[in-house]
């Protein structure tokens, strides 16, 4: 996807309300955006427009979903990572499978995944130093992290703490793998599927 800038119209237009509502998001620090020089007018970068949607759990345009549908399987079992790899397939994702957590470090730069599902117990670097390293790395923050372990609630519990956004314990149901990593991704059905509306929550913010 080419790297542009979007006008506080456009984004109007891609979120179903008034340019007025984007230009208060702006004010109010939801949405990151820059002015023009000598004219005032305010310009989003797409990344910023995508981290904003994905902030606010709102559905991503159809036409930026390319990197959307990007997941990251961060899995040591090489069946287990390729039974996530087959639902998400199925499920309209583009996947990559990462078997230890320096790997998932080297892949989440260079396959730029929306979604990265994550096992706590890896070898090398443990789910854990994972969570924060992508948390704590600029350009990366961005990623939605959903743990999928067979560990104690305890340790899910400190994944969240750290960064993680939800989990999935092990055995899980293939509908509710697909489930989760959609929500999270923004995206509510195959590719091709219509664009809801923004959550009324900031559309009714004052």
């Amino acid at each position: 996807m080419e790297k542009r800038s979007l006008t506080t119209g456009e984004i109007a237009k891609y979120c179903g309300v008034n340019f007025r509502t984007v230009i208060r998001w702006i004010k109010q620090g939801h949405l990151k955006a820059y002015q023009l020089p000598g004219r005032g007018d305010n310009r989003i970068e797409v990344q910023d427009f995508l981290n904003f949607l994905r902030e606010h759990d709102m559905p991503v345009p159809e036409e930026f979903q390319e990197r959307s549908r990007r997941v990251l399987i961060v899995e040591d079992d090489p069946l287990m990572a390729k039974n996530m790899q087959r639902i998400l397939r199925r499920g309209g994702f583009e996947t990559q499978i990462a078997s230890d957590g320096f790997s998932a470090g080297t892949l989440v730069k260079t396959f730029s995944p929306a979604v990265m599902t994550l096992d706590m117990k890896m070898p090398r670097l443990g789910g854990l130093e994972v969570v924060k390293f992508v948390r704590s790395t600029e350009g990366l923050r961005d990623i939605k992290i959903l743990v999928v372990s067979a560990m104690p609630q305890r340790d899910l519990e400190e994944a969240l703490k750290a960064g993680a956004n939800e989990a999935l314990e092990k055995p899980f149901k293939n509908e509710d793998l697909l489930e989760k990593v959609s929500r999270l991704a923004g995206v509510t059905g195959p590719p091709g599927s219509r664009f809801a509306p923004p959550r009324q929550s900031l559309e009714k913010s004052p």
